[in-house]
């Protein structure tokens, strides 16, 4: 018997029907061993040698993987054709090893697609585990786990509301921060264009001034109303005169085939797919055979299937769309590793898999794969200057017609940022000396825009020309940044929070070597080098913790005042930018004398007046530059019944209403959905509000605002209300219904109690279990009824398909457990442990529940590679 090793069930259902009866194929589920979260799993004084670990939820795999592998005549480690795949495998092979199951005779086979006929091959060319890929794969490890045990601790205590920092995470939050401030000091400028609509032989067009009293305009010539007026008139003025037609030819080329980073992009632009999803899509189509594997950086295809390609265009459109030599591509990106082919259909005779986003993404695969193989478009670009009878004033028109589509029959790359093209206008037919008729003359203002926020497909694109981290990393760096809540998208657009702003600002000032950009991206060289076997991955970690370690030792020694006394000073053109009038930007807007400064607190950074506590001003840190303007508190009348100020005030969590001073004083946070008065004010200090008596148990019912929004509460349970308004004006009837239905599980259920699900799914096309999304605390999520996994913030349950929400489950299987569960575990035991033991062994058993704490607080940055 022959035992073949994948990651997936999936992988392996399909597998084992190409192999013979000879043959079992077991999954191992993605990684089946780690680093343990703790302090010592890497140390560099013993060569970088490293703790592993098995996963918890892999022991009943591993067992079976054991069992069979004791009677196996030989194994077959049959992973990913990556260095995440060598990784699975070297593990695999190792933890065998250590439990005396392994075979004589163990190979390593790799396959582009799962396909009959690649498989087959595969196995007719076995080989030996590749130590280098292995070695680059340790090293890469070891390099993010010293990253995260190093530098995280020391923003946890020298940056209060820091959750992480990683060697490639924290590089990518640096674009994200950097852009920020690009739009931030962004000055705008005004300008002007003047166009004529112009019309010959029936046909409208458009012609812009290019040349105004004898000068050249470029964009930002006419920068006022009073010109761009002067210059309308001149136009409407003059009789113009075809002066020159120019015709051109031009070509247009296809695009390559897609790379893993390039996949994201374009599934981002035209699909709206996150990186992430985009991913889990594609693995799904890769294992059920419809695409080659979709983690790699190479372009170029196997000459059987450029041959198939030419093939299909033949079939499909004729001859003139088959380009005379095939075409070959080679690729641009840096750090690129060649050594798979581009992603590309297994079949090009498919044009259609499976349905939702699968058979979407698909069809992009299929139409960027086959148009890679077509004919390049040809176009005939013309340009017409018509000039008035004085020759001081010229007009241009530009356009475009398309004499044979080519590759633009099937397939058009998508663009970050769009912008108007005046080349794609289609132009009548003029000679020199035609007068096309004027129909109108328009002057239109304009003003320069900033640099547009990162989109995933533009940060993904940067990070590649930069050399920043590798393909397959590129949708787990995103998702750790979103996950840290460092950044928020909005409009498929990144914004740089608060909490990433500082701890950038942090990095940059205390760190700057290790997230500048050439730095991260010469490592990333040197661990190719590790791959190509051209470094020693010891050697390399060793010339990085020789310098790293004395910093964060140096960084730690630092008061935390002084790491913000520091800040302060990194940061003083972002919080406190100079003022127009020339006046002191620092001075306090609230007493008029102090002087505002960072300071940090229990929840992360604010700013705040230095004559405090006789000035109480503060402001979020988030408020910086125009947006921190703030006159102090505003005093929007008094209370009646008290005669005291009502005042709004701004504090670090944003702002919010207080009646009185000092310690009997009242306060409460402002809802959005509320226009602030003094009428409102009161309202929202008179909480909670009673509604009456419960006609059933006679107890209260009151309605209030809480953290989660406003809400009824009665004898301990609880039910949701829309709006702010709903909490005054909720009667006795209306809350007994509602509570009623929030006990029936129309609120939120009780604990332990039964719900419904949001949607039906059907059963797991691999493993028959049924398919349901439920809502959790934290959103929805799919379950099989063993394994739980996330709806992601892309996917709304209307659009979830079954395929999709097989292929979440699949994968939040293959990733193992969560750490935190079993620290949970033991420390619930503990407890009992103690009560039941005699006396004298009480100590030994408090050992163990003294560690728990550590290793569950160093779980966290394992998580932020």
């Amino acid at each position: 018997m022959q035992l073949v090793i994948v990651e997936s069930p999936a992988k392996a259902k399909t597998i084992e029907k190409y192999l013979g009866s000879d043959y079992r194929v077991l999954a191992s589920y993605g990684h089946v061993r780690d680093l343990p979260p703790k302090d010592g799993s890497v140390n560099p004084d013993e060569g970088f040698a490293m703790e592993w670990e098995n996963y918890a939820d892999k022991a009943k795999q591993l067992k079976a993987i054991a069992d069979l592998s004791k009677t196996a005549d030989r194994l077959i480690l049959a992973t990913d054709p990556d260095r995440e795949g060598e990784a699975i495998s070297w593990h695999v092979q190792e933890v065998l090893r250590a439990r005396k199951a392994l075979p004589k005779d163990v190979q390593r086979v790799t396959f582009n697609a799962i396909t009959k006929q690649a498989v087959t091959s595969a196995m007719q060319a076995p080989r030996e585990l590749d130590t280098d890929l292995i070695d680059a794969y340790r090293a890469r490890r070891a390099l993010d786990y010293l990253v995260g045990f190093t530098l995280s601790p020391v923003l946890w205590r020298k940056l209060p509301g820091a959750k992480s920092a990683g060697r490639v995470q924290s590089v990518a939050l640096r674009l994200i921060v950097e852009r920020e401030r690009e739009i931030e000091s962004f000055v705008s400028q005004e300008y002007w264009s003047v166009t004529a609509s112009l019309e010959q032989d029936g046909t409208p067009f458009t012609a812009r001034l290019v040349q105004w009293e004898g000068r050249k305009l470029d964009r930002l010539s006419i920068g006022n109303e009073g010109d761009a007026l002067r210059a309308k008139a001149d136009v409407e003025a003059g009789r113009f005169e075809v002066q020159s037609v120019e015709t051109r030819p031009a070509t247009r080329n296809p695009p390559p085939p897609f790379t893993t980073s390039t996949l994201q992009q374009e599934a981002a632009r035209k699909l709206g797919f996150s990186a992430d999803h985009t991913m889990r899509i594609a693995q799904g189509l890769y294992e059920d055979g419809a695409i080659t594997y979709m983690r790699t950086d190479g372009v170029q295809m196997d000459g059987s299937a450029i041959s198939a390609a030419r093939k299909a265009v033949a079939d499909r459109y004729d001859a003139s769309y088959v380009p005379d030599k095939p075409r070959q591509y080679q690729t641009k990106a840096k750090n690129a590793q060649e050594a798979h082919e581009a992603i590309r259909p297994t079949d090009f005779g498919r044009d259609t898999v499976g349905g939702g986003d699968h058979a979407r993404l698909y069809d992009l695969i299929w139409k960027r794969a086959l148009a890679s193989q077509m004919a390049s478009a040809r176009m005939e670009r013309t340009t017409i200057d018509l000039a008035d009878g004085t020759g001081r004033h010229v007009l241009r028109a530009t356009g475009q017609v398309v004499l044979f589509p080519g590759y633009l029959a099937l397939y058009e790359e998508g663009q970050d940022d769009s912008a108007t093209d005046e080349e794609a206008r289609r132009l009548p037919r003029l000679r020199q000396g035609d007068t096309p008729a004027k129909t109108g003359v328009a002057a239109e203002q304009h003003f320069t825009q900033p640099p547009p926020r990162f989109s995933e497909a533009s940060l993904v694109k940067r990070m590649e020309e930069l050399g920043i981290g590798r393909p397959s990393t590129y949708a787990s760096i995103i998702k750790t940044l979103k996950d840290r809540a460092y950044v928020r998208v909005e409009k498929n657009r990144f914004f740089a929070e608060e909490s990433g702003r500082l701890v950038t600002a942090f990095l940059e000032r205390f760190f700057e070597k290790y997230v500048g950009f050439d730095y991260t991206a010469g490592l990333e060289e040197e661990l190719d080098d590790v791959s190509g076997g051209r470094a020693q991955w010891q050697a390399v970690l060793d010339a990085f913790w020789r310098d790293f370690k004395p910093r964060t030792a140096e960084v730690m020694e630092k008061q935390p005042s002084a790491i913000t006394a520091e800040l302060d000073q990194f940061l003083a053109p972002y919080l406190f930018p100079e003022k127009a009038d020339g006046s002191d930007p620092r001075l306090c807007p609230n007493c008029g004398a102090g002087k505002l400064a960072l300071r940090g607190g229990r929840f992360g950074a604010f700013v705040a007046c230095s004559n405090y506590p006789e000035c109480k001003y503060t402001r979020r840190f988030a408020q910086g530059g125009a947006a921190a303007e703030d006159s102090g508190p505003e005093t929007l009348g008094n209370d009646p019944a008290t005669g005291l100020p009502v005042e709004r005030k701004s504090g670090r969590f944003g702002p919010y209403i207080q009646l009185g001073e000092g310690k009997d004083a009242k306060r409460a946070s402002i809802p959005k959905d509320v226009e602030l008065d003094l009428e409102w004010a009161l309202k929202l200090l008179s909480l909670p509000r009673t509604i009456g008596n419960h006609p059933e148990t006679g107890e209260p019912i009151t309605a209030s605002i809480g953290r989660y929004g406003p809400y009824l509460a009665h004898a301990g349970k609880y039910a949701r209300l829309q709006a702010t308004a709903d909490v005054f004006e909720t009667g006795m009837n209306a809350a007994v219904v509602k509570l009623a239905e929030a006990a029936a599980g129309g609120g939120r259920p009780a604990r332990g109690a039964a719900r419904e699900p949001l949607k039906l799914l059907g059963k797991h096309p691999r493993t028959e279990a049924e398919l349901k999304v439920m809502e959790g605390r934290y959103g929805a999520y799919v379950t099989d009824g063993e394994t739980n996994a996330t709806l992601p913030k892309s996917v709304t349950v209307d659009q979830l398909t079954l395929e999709e929400a097989a292929s979440l489950i699949d994968a939040r299987a293959a990733a193992g457990p969560k750490t935190k569960k079993p620290a949970k575990k033991a420390a619930a035991k503990k407890p009992a442990a103690e009560k039941k033991a005699p006396a004298e062994k009480k100590p030994a058993a408090k050992k163990p529940a003294a560690k728990k704490p550590a290793a569950k607080k160093a779980a966290k940055p394992a998580a932020g590679e």
